[in-house]
């Protein structure tokens, strides 16, 4: 019951770069998540003002930068059961060769869940911000040139609160960003023409989820899921399958396990604010549980009550942040606590290829690009299963708005300089 993140860096980038290719080539859609060096000043993620806000966004992605890239490749295998996905994930480990601002409680965010930044420093594969320095920035094998062969793939991008990592990813592997929003959307519109998808957005707006932070919508997913197939019931489910990966490739995969939660010895108190946005300031110290499955058992049961309707509406209302928690330094709430209690249902069965190989240590807890990358993916898989999928695409999740941002090119605005000579690059030599 385990997820094999295939480890990306300077070492192995170029063995590794024509698996990678063909996964993102041969999948049904891509999910991404980034770990950032910080963000800057939290206020100003929350203007009131969506074009401020982007201009917060876009000096944080100027003077910041990506450490790791997730990529989650999930190919749906129509021979197999409905909704079958083989899936690839891999965690690359950058390092921007320009300098940059790393904030204090970034490292220690990431410290904790596992970023070795003596890894990053030795092996991180090295990158440039901004506009192509050269004729060959977009062939050979580095970062600029995989990101140039995603939007030739044109697959549908999924992330997960979007807005934050597609401004980070435009200026460190595309082009100097804009200066005004209406241009970035107009840009990121002719990118990805199989549009964009925030399962952050869908969770909030559509599946009405209690709460929308990324660990509590894959177990919800997931349990609805196992839920489905174990009743037999003829509903469409997601079933995850994963490559088998040869001996030489052992020592670059690393085993992700998302532990099954023990049954709690008597009453647990729920942290409240664990509960509401997948993290908590007294992290491990909190005397309180962060038990994600609890959380969860704890809202359906607070849902079945006829009487807690009303007041569920007012416990959501609640739960919408006015202000954001500092989580990962990439203002961004993250579910953060690998507690070992995770989630109840397996990820995978024995004979579809998840198996670990018995000679590799298998890591639990769940704050990483690369598995991030993999939850958000399996969030999107299960939407594609309902009917409201649609309703979803090019809609970016705004944090304490009633409406997302619109993904498109309106007739009020253009696409920027940068942006159309890299698109003639892009596909000139597609």
């Amino acid at each position: 019951v385990v997820v094999p993140v295939v480890d990306v860096q300077s070492d192995n980038f170029k063995e590794l770069w024509p698996a990678l290719i063909l996964a993102i080539k041969s999948s049904s859609f891509v999910a991404l998540d980034t770990e950032l060096s910080g963000l800057g000043n939290r206020k100003s993620l929350l203007a009131e003002s969506i074009e401020d806000r982007y201009k917060a966004i876009c000096h944080a992605a100027r003077s910041r930068s990506i450490l790791s890239l997730g990529i989650a490749c999930y190919k749906k295998l129509e021979q197999k059961a409905a909704d079958t996905y083989l899936v690839q994930v891999y965690n690359l480990t950058l390092l921007c060769s320009e300098e940059y601002v790393i904030e204090p409680q970034s490292v220690q965010f990431l410290v904790q869940h596992g970023f070795d930044f003596n890894r990053q420093y030795s092996v991180g594969i090295p990158y440039f911000k901004g506009n192509d320095k050269g004729g060959s920035d977009d062939r050979g094998v580095h970062i600029r040139a995989l990101f140039t062969e995603l939007l030739r793939a044109k697959k549908p991008l999924v992330l997960h609160n979007g807005l934050i990592d597609m401004v980070f990813l435009y200026q460190s592997f595309y082009a100097h960003l804009p200066e005004r929003l209406a241009t970035f959307t107009a840009d990121l519109s002719q990118m990805f023409p199989a549009g964009i998808y925030d399962t952050k957005y869908a969770c909030e707006f559509e599946l009405r989820l209690a709460a929308s932070y990324l660990e509590y919508a894959y177990k919800k997913c997931k349990l609805e899921t196992s839920r489905s197939a174990a009743l037999g019931q003829d509903t469409p489910h997601v079933h995850i399958e994963f490559c088998q990966y040869a001996a030489h490739m052992s020592n670059y995969v690393d085993y992700r396990v998302c532990p099954e939660a023990s049954p709690a010895a008597g009453e647990t108190a729920l942290c409240r604010q664990f509960s509401a946005f997948g993290w908590c300031p007294n992290g491990g110290q909190c005397p309180l549980s962060h038990d994600t499955d609890l959380v969860i058992q704890q809202d359906e049961n607070f849902d079945s009550a006829p009487q807690n309707k009303v007041a569920h509406l007012m416990e959501d209302e609640r739960r919408r942040p006015e202000t954001l928690p500092e989580t990962d330094g990439g203002g961004r709430e993250k579910e953060g606590e690998s507690n070992g209690s995770e989630d109840k249902s397996s990820l995978v069965t024995p004979d579809d290829g998840g198996a670990a190989a018995p000679s590799k240590t298998v890591n639990t807890g769940t704050h990483r690009a690369g598995f991030d990358a993999f939850m958000t993916g399996y969030v999107f898989a299960y939407a594609r299963t309902t009917s409201w999928l649609p309703t979803c695409l090019n809609k970016v999740y705004l944090s304490g708005k009633a409406a997302p941002l619109n993904v498109a090119k309106s007739s009020f605005s253009r696409s920027s300089k940068a942006h159309q000579q890299k698109m003639e690059m892009v596909w000139g030599q597609g």
